[in-house]
């Protein structure tokens, strides 16, 4: 398996897929996710002709399980190590959820230097900032987030099979059309991970305001959302990061879910597409 050993000694899993010379896409995947979170679109991303990569976060997957560094600025700092381990530019930097504020993080911090960075996408993602404050009255109370830790740490299996079976894909909806085997590999891939660094991740997800990140960002950015998103409320999330961001284009998706990328690949992949080729 590929490996790179960031500056605080923490490896960091990655899939380095496609042709050598083609333009490089780096997805950024979901809490309590990993890289495989993200294969339909690598595999069709593939066949476009690009170089594809996806990397397992810290404490995720199959990157190194540690006692710290499971915050944002760490989150950023490990997918620079993987960007200049491979020399990647005029990247394209894929975000989905976590995965957005970490993606938004990182091109803010480390990504708009030495032409690193050509464009960004946002789906389904946590900026500007989840939680309830006096400076985002229409965030989610603490209260959400503590519940999630509380049943993280009682029996974080079930935890993880409820989301999975309920409100991440809309499985929970009137209609939906049920899929054991998704269900089935997020629960694998959240298992996959350490107990810790899922529930150390709840704070940075949710907590993290992402303000200052997103009025930094010069890039084209594409922030995508499905307007049923039951995890990431679209009113506090794309609705306000589409106004924030300098260069950006906002593009809802009626009656889609969080985990839209999975569900309505076939819609998804093709609208990522005609962004990047554009």
């Amino acid at each position: 398996m590929s490996h790179v050993t960031t500056k605080d000694g923490v490896e960091i899993f990655y899939k380095d897929w496609g042709p050598k010379d083609g333009q490089p896409i780096v997805f950024h995947h979901g809490w309590p996710l990993s890289s495989d979170d993200w294969d339909n679109q690598a595999l069709f991303f593939v066949s476009q002709g690009y170089r594809v990569i996806a990397h397992d976060r810290r404490g995720h997957g199959r990157s190194a399980q540690v006692r710290d560094g499971h915050d944002m600025d760490h989150y950023a700092a490990d997918v620079a190590a993987v960007v200049e381990h491979l020399d990647l530019r005029n990247a394209v930097h894929v975000g989905h959820s976590t995965g957005g504020g970490e993606a938004a993080h990182y091109v803010a911090r480390h990504g708009q230097k030495q032409g690193r960075v050509a464009k960004l996408v946002l789906i389904g993602a946590v900026p500007p900032i989840m939680v309830k404050t006096p400076a985002n009255p229409g965030g989610l109370p603490i209260e959400v987030f503590d519940g999630f830790r509380a049943a993280l740490a009682a029996n974080r299996s079930q935890f993880y099979l409820d989301v999975a079976s309920g409100p991440f894909y809309g499985f929970n909806r009137p209609g939906a059309v049920v899929s054991q085997g998704v269900i089935q590999n997020w629960w694998r891939q959240g298992m996959e991970g350490a107990a810790n660094a899922h529930y150390e991740c709840i704070k940075a997800f949710s907590e993290t305001d992402f303000t200052e990140d997103l009025k930094a960002i010069a890039v084209p950015t594409l922030v995508m959302h499905g307007d049923d998103d039951q995890v990431v409320p679209i009113a506090d999330s794309a609705l306000l990061s589409s106004k924030l961001l300098k260069n950006s284009v906002l593009k809802v998706y009626p009656k889609f879910p969080h985990g839209m990328c999975t569900t309505h690949a076939n819609v998804i992949n093709p609208d990522l597409l005609k962004f990047i080729r554009g």
